[in-house]
């Protein structure tokens, strides 16, 4: 029998379209395995924990967080709320999430950071973004280690040096928001953006000082920038991605601020004087360095110049953006609430003028009591940082009933934990800090999480809320202000901390007669 070449050709393509179609249905049958798949276990790993009873393939709800992460937090909380377990589980591009939101399981979490339960990552997709040689990735020995050895960077003369430069970058940056108000005929002006410029430049100062020079202090913002944009879009690291663009820019960044410690401590073993953070760390770090030398031994764990560079943009990540948002969130509860307004510019006229030529001591800033415990208020009403992302190594088993799977990413949050506990929560209440009779941070220390608790607690602390008291400070007594009130102007918005949603919109004019310099 002949088959005609026509024919032949017609069977090859019936056969190529039935293979097409098999390929099509083998794929779907596959698709179909994995989606049911990682139901059942999204479900096996839920167990009795409220969450969404169907999950997106693969996206989870990743797409709801970086739309509206204000609302999508919202929803983990009222599912935990209401269900009155204080937990609830969503699922994130491929990762289970178990969302907590009582204060007493967020302080099992921070209580059991090591490698066998819980490794704290900074962000959902942290490790990806910050590098392997990073502070807060550190545990057990090694971490105590190392926070030792950055124990002379918080001493009260660090403070003193810190305080001096804090305070004439912030008023430069205070002269330039005048400048720039006056300039715009009075009109009300945004000021996150300005405050996260001041934040950096003063971050930037306190912590490397003379070792950054100019090129590289545009350059670290141009990078800086990227990382931040990066931090709250979709974590795709493929080319042309913030996410991806975020991640390149980490090892630029750590380039300059290894270079920073490197010359650091060559001034420092040549006998310079403190001028910034990292000389304090790079002082006694030396001083290790060369003693090892002397015995024969290799240099100290973690004096590095590359690990020093990766820990001191670390501490520069901390610094920038929580700062940022509680100075904005500082200017808008002194607007609001005239009578704390009053108190803290009586406070401050009592103990500096700017007319004196002076930078305020460290001294005088210690008995800005009043002060002091509206920054606390501050930070208790609206944590910077909402949440302090783990990964949990092996199962662990948080209460009784349930066990958190290996992989899990562990969401505490410090801002549920704000309105737990305290009388009347919701309002903004200096006194709950300052009264003698109340000491609610004492009486409610469990629930003020916002520097986090455990081992890992924020080691900068003290220097966050000392760079708060000093703008409040030098901005009250400089600059007469009032917030541009519009509908909705206060609700958080995620830059990734929160910030009110306008940006912080306030009228500006001068206040003092001279403005100081010094």
């Amino acid at each position: 029998m002949v088959i005609s070449t026509s024919s032949a050709g017609a069977m090859e393509s019936l056969h190529g379209l039935v293979d097409l179609r098999t390929a099509a249905q083998l794929l779907a049958a596959a698709a179909a395995l994995y989606i049911l798949i990682e139901h059942l276990s999204y479900h096996r790993k839920k167990g009795a924990l409220p969450g969404p009873p169907l999950v997106v393939p693969f996206l989870g709800s990743a797409a709801h967080m970086v739309r509206d992460p204000a609302r999508f937090w919202e929803v983990q909380a009222a599912r935990a709320s209401k269900s009155g377990a204080g937990l609830a589980a969503d699922f994130l591009i491929g990762r289970f999430m178990v969302f907590i939101r009582d204060s007493e399981l967020s302080h099992r979490v921070f209580a059991n950071v090591r490698s066998d339960a819980f490794v704290l990552i900074g962000h959902p997709f942290g490790k990806k973004l910050f590098g392997d040689h990073n502070f807060i990735y550190l545990s057990g020995d090694d971490h105590k280690d190392l926070r030792r050895r950055m124990a002379p960077n918080f001493t009260p003369r660090a403070f003193a040096t810190y305080a001096a430069i804090q305070q004439r970058v912030i008023l430069s940056h205070l002269r330039r928001w005048l400048d720039r108000s006056a300039a715009n005929g009075g009109k009300a002006m945004p000021i996150r953006v300005p405050c996260r410029q001041m934040n950096l430049d003063t971050s930037q100062t306190v912590f490397a000082g003379p070792y950054l020079t100019k090129e590289a202090r545009e350059r670290f913002e141009e990078d800086y920038n990227l990382f931040n944009v990066g931090l709250t879009a979709l974590p795709v690291d493929l080319p042309g991605f913030a996410f991806r663009r975020a991640r390149q820019s980490v090892p630029r960044l750590v380039r300059v601020l290894d270079r920073c410690a490197r010359d650091s401590k060559a001034r420092m073993r040549a006998g310079g004087e403190p001028e910034c953070l990292v000389d304090y760390w790079m002082q006694e770090t030396v001083r290790e360095i060369d003693e090892a030398k002397e015995a024969g031994l290799l240099p100290p764990a973690h004096t590095d110049d590359g690990e020093l560079g990766s820990f001191l943009f670390d501490m520069l990540f901390a610094a920038q953006d929580a700062s940022t948002s509680s100075l904005c969130w500082a200017v808008s509860a002194l607007d609001s609430h005239p009578d704390v307004l009053a108190r803290v510019r009586a406070e401050v006229a009592s103990l500096w003028s700017p007319e004196s030529g002076e930078p305020i001591t460290a001294e005088k800033i210690a008995e800005m009591k009043y002060t002091k415990a509206v920054a606390l208020e501050v930070v208790r009403h609206r944590p910077p940082a909402t949440l302090v992302p783990h990964i949990a190594t092996k199962e662990f088993q948080l209460t009784e009933w349930y066990t958190i799977p290996k992989g899990a990413i562990v969401l505490p949050s410090v801002y549920e934990s704000s309105f737990q506990g305290f009388p009347d929560p919701d309002a903004f209440d200096p006194e709950r800090f300052f009264s003698e009779a109340r000491r609610e941070d004492v009486v409610y220390k469990r629930n003020f999480l916002a520097f986090g608790a455990g081992p890992h607690q924020c080691v900068g602390q003290r220097y966050a809320l000392n760079h708060l008291v000093l703008f409040m400070a030098l901005f009250v007594s400089v600059v007469d202000f009032r917030r541009d009130r519009t509908e909705g102007c206060d609700e958080p918005l995620y830059v990734p901390t929160i910030v009110p949603r306008d940006g912080c919109a306030v009228y500006l004019k001068q206040r003092c007669a001279r403005f100081p310099s010094f």
